[in-house]
């Protein structure tokens, strides 16, 4: 999970069952956060397969034993410490998709000095990230609550795109293109909606003396969709439209 503004990047990390190279993958994107100033907290699994890495001897981390036994190359940091600022610079400004960035530097991970020195930085990140994700539980529950609110975006894409099992089988990409966009219009607008009414209610309970306490905010999710009508008749005449700045009334449950 990544929080910068108003946006969150969730995913996991490490499985026995990804790729060989899962484990430079990860600590070339752990790398990459750090650089921009962002901190990637992704859910953890098979902790126990991940390596801790130190910067130093060994007889300098007397109270880690043996957990860190893998040694950061500080040397490779340090030769390509400006490349590095390039490249976070081309990430930032949007000069280069961070989609094809990172693939192009992970496809010369065996051979490219400046994937290798991304990924020994990465690795520090990563050390703390997971000393952080085993020790704090607080953060740890937050990275899984963020993580079930991406899981019910998903939900709700797929309540609302039950035509034809939820399958795009339009033949031509700008078709597919098109049902792919519909599909993010109406969760959008699904979204947008309950965010609104989210907060009039929260403003009504608030104004009644009985407000909602912070913690129950921070677990409310606009991707609700009980109230959604995805199936059925929809009489669009029935109910009356609110004027341009008034509301629907709030319902009493």
């Amino acid at each position: 999970m990544c929080s910068m503004g108003s946006w969150t990047i969730t995913t996991t990390c490490g499985s026995k069952n990804t790729r060989p190279d899962t484990a430079g993958y990860t600590d070339l994107v752990f790398g990459l956060f750090e650089l921009l100033g962002l901190r990637f907290s992704p859910r953890v699994r098979d902790i126990a397969d991940h390596r801790l890495w130190r910067i130093g001897p060994l007889d300098h981390h007397q109270h880690a034993g043996q957990l860190v036994t893998s040694q950061i190359r500080t040397d490779r940091i340090i030769n390509h410490w400006d490349d590095m600022l390039r490249v976070a610079g081309s990430l930032r400004h949007g000069w280069t998709p961070a989609s094809l960035l990172v693939s192009k530097l992970q496809s010369g991970a065996p051979r490219n000095p400046i994937t290798k020195a991304i990924q020994e930085y990465g690795r520090i990140a990563k050390t703390l990230s997971l000393l952080r994700y085993l020790h704090d539980n607080t953060h740890r529950r937050r990275i899984h609550r963020q993580l079930n609110k991406g899981e019910a975006i998903h939900a709700l894409r797929k309540d609302i795109f039950y035509a034809n099992r939820g399958e795009i089988r339009k033949r031509h990409e700008h078709e597919q293109d098109t049902q792919t966009l519909c599909l993010n219009l109406l969760t959008n607008a699904v979204i947008a909606w309950n965010t609104i009414y989210i907060g009039r209610i929260q403003q009504h309970l608030a104004s009644s003396d009985t407000p909602l306490p912070d913690e129950a905010i921070r677990h409310t999710s606009p991707t609700i969709r009980a109230h959604c009508n995805f199936y059925g008749r929809y009489d669009l005449h029935a109910i009356k439209t609110p004027k341009i700045g008034q509301f629907r009334p709030l319902r009493n449950i």
